[in-house]
């Protein structure tokens, strides 16, 4: 089955026996995607890299004090290069530090975790708003040893590096959506840094569309000798972490079970990398995380957004939470040698087009509804959202694991898919710009609703 062309207007795929026929619609490219796919800089990568694995630990406990050792100082770096971008661009970005105070099984005494945001607010709808982040702790064998050495080059340098990298360049271009991007802290005390920005982005009222938590990405060599520098993991839940023992009855029984916004979010980055990302493939990966294993896209999550989380392909586990040292000729730690930087330029590349698309696109549909019992009809319904010129539908097997088949039906609010029996797709709503760009698809009912709700132990 083909795939369908990413943010575009593209051609109805047919279904045999299935789908009535449709008039085509325009494919469209966008050149300005295709730009900043090119445009990572390795060097600039290297270059932050570089800077962060200096600071010799960035462990949460470590040293605030010092201006060249801890995660103090590698915080106050990460800020003067917020502020230098911003410079660039006019004061563009605004930098906010949030922090909380918090005590635990892996921060004994009370502690501020602190992290460091960059905000380009959009200039159509800023309360909606686009989030990538990183973390900027590391750590050694011993989670509670803040004083050896701890490059953490790819955990989470690389990440850390990415974001940065995608605000230099998207920070002179426009944007219809907020764009935040954010170095984390405490991510390996117990993912504080990621509840202090979804906490910060609920106190000020965010409509967080997603979270692309990027942590692990700079690395093309498995432990196991496996080399892939084409693929990228994408992780994302498939049901929501905040619906009620209602919502999840309903869900059970019409479906929804891989088809949350952050899984439609998922495809969304995955039709992406395969219009404009030749070299590098996104595997989707049907989990919150790795198994047994957490990173700060799950407290966006629990907060009630939409988030994935961005790995590389294969880990080597030998260069992940080590003391610095060779034992039977294998060097162990995360130091910078094991980063492959043209790998981490092209997730890079991945991440900043889709800030980019997401942030031009009209947000997704609300109140997506279905209708079709007992009827040879499919009718789909949606209510309207600011800035979009038109809407499309799309449906697909019960089983497939992408959208299939799609229609552009103007701008309206409700589409009749004759002869598409209700029983036997999953369907969806896409709304799309006059210039071409398309949100994520949208399935019905709270299942797949981009809209924030509360914490179901919140209501």
């Amino acid at each position: 089955m083909p795939k369908a062309m990413p943010f575009l207007w593209s051609i109805l795929l047919g279904a045999a026996g299935a789908c009535q026929a449709a008039t085509p619609a325009v494919p469209r490219e966008q050149p300005a995607l295709h730009a900043l796919a090119r445009a990572p800089s390795e060097a600039e990568l290297r270059a932050t890299i570089t800077r962060l694995v200096s600071f010799g630990t960035r462990h949460t406990l470590s040293d605030t004090k010092s201006d060249t050792r801890g995660i103090g100082a590698a915080r106050r770096w990460v800020k003067s290069r917020f502020e230098a971008i911003s410079r660039d661009c006019g004061g563009c970005i605004e930098v906010v530090t949030p922090s909380q105070i918090f005590t635990g099984k892996r921060i004994p005494t009370p502690t501020e975790v602190m992290d460091v945001v960059a905000i380009k607010r959009g200039k159509g709808d800023p309360k909606r708003v686009i989030v990538m982040s990183g973390h900027l702790d590391s750590r050694v064998t011993d989670i509670m040893n803040s004083r050896s050495d701890a490059p953490g080059a790819n955990d989470d340098a690389s990440g850390v590096a990415a974001l940065i990298e995608a605000a230099r360049l998207l920070s002179k271009q426009d944007s219809d959506a907020t764009l935040v991007f954010a170095a984390l802290s405490g991510e390996e005390q117990g993912l504080y840094g990621g509840k202090v920005l979804a906490d910060y982005a609920v106190a000020q009222g965010w409509q967080v569309e997603a979270d692309l938590n990027n942590d692990i990405i700079g690395n093309s060599r498995g432990q196991n000798g496996v080399l892939d520098s084409t693929t990228v993991r994408v992780f994302s839940e498939g049901t929501k972490s905040n619906e009620t023992a209602a919502q999840a009855n309903y869900r059970r029984y019409h479906g929804g079970e891989v088809d949350s916004p952050s899984r439609n979010l998922a495809r969304y980055m995955a039709t992406l990398a395969d219009g404009y990302l030749p070299d590098l493939r996104v595997r989707m990966i049907y989990r919150t995380d790795r198994f047994g294993r957490g990173g700060d896209q799950v407290e966006f999550l629990e907060a009630g957004f939409p988030a994935v989380r961005v790995t590389e392909a294969h880990e080597d586990y030998t260069r992940q939470h080590q003391d610095l040292r060779t034992e039977h000729g294998i060097a162990y730690g995360d130091t910078i040698a094991g980063i492959d930087f043209r790998y981490l330029a092209r997730v890079t590349a991945l991440d900043t087009i889709t800030m980019a698309a997401l942030g031009r696109a009209p947000a997704p549909p609300t109140g997506v509804a279905t209708a079709g019992a007992v009827a040879t009809d499919t009718t789909i319904t949606w209510n309207k959202v600011p800035g979009a010129a038109g809407y499309r539908v799309h449906w697909r097997d019960t089983t497939a694991p992408q959208w299939q088949y799609e229609r552009a039906v103007g701008d309206t609010d409700r589409a009749v898919l004759d002869d598409v029996v209700i029983d036997d797709w999953f369907f969806g709503v896409s709304s799309v710009s006059a210039d071409g760009y398309e949100s994520p698809v949208v399935f019905p009912g709270f299942a797949g609703s981009f809209r924030r709700s509360p914490p179901a132990a919140a209501k």
